[in-house]
């Protein structure tokens, strides 16, 4: 098993926390796992990727290679946009539709959602809606993670346990909130591809 996997978006979105639950799913399945990260974290709104690499072999870098992404994984469109020269191409594009427009020179909605559409592996969630639906409206990354899900090879039951590991300290409440928008994420996804 081999799975290269960029995250992005921008500070305070959560793009961490997603790194973090896949990182324990992959641990727990007994995988490897090296990871890269350049952020923007101590600034809002700054930008945020993180390069994860997963096998079942030694992984020898940390770094993905342009053109070799398995998947871009982006809680904001236009940033799932600028990671498009690592995607692979058969590669996935799993994306949040809701634009953070941190610059002046944020393309319209049209012209992003017109790029995605133009990709042939694309999967397109409102993540804050159906967070919002689960009941957990702070949980955007974590219905966006579950729309990835699918894509990531891993049992999905790793990945709600990494949530639960994550979580843990802040009540089981957050902890039900966060698997319940996953869940949600997972369901939309699957709908989406068939």
């Amino acid at each position: 098993m081999k799975k290269d996997i960029i995250l992005s978006g921008v500070g305070g979105q959560g793009i961490l926390s997603i790194a973090t639950v896949i990182g324990r799913a992959v641990l727990d399945a007994g995988l490897r796992i090296k990871q890269a990260e350049v952020h923007g974290m101590s600034q809002r709104g700054g930008d945020v990727q993180s390069n994860l690499r997963i096998s079942s072999d030694e992984v020898r870098s940390d770094l993905i290679p342009q053109g070799a992404a398995d998947i871009v994984i982006s809680l904001e469109p236009m940033e799932a946009l600028r990671y498009l020269k690592w995607l692979a191409a058969d590669g996935w594009i799993v994306t949040n539709t809701v634009p953070f427009k941190n610059i002046d020179n944020y393309p319209t909605d049209d012209a992003v959602a017109r790029e995605l559409a133009a990709r042939p592996h694309v999967v397109r969630i409102d993540a804050e809606a159906i967070a919002r639906e689960a009941a957990s409206p702070r949980s955007a990354n974590m219905a966006l993670l579950g729309a990835a899900a699918p894509f990531l090879e891993l049992p999905v039951e790793k990945l709600e346990q990494g949530i639960r590991d994550i979580f843990a300290r802040k009540g089981e409440q957050v902890v039900e909130q966060n698997l319940a928008a996953f869940r949600a994420g997972y369901a939309h996804a699957k709908k989406q591809i068939g």
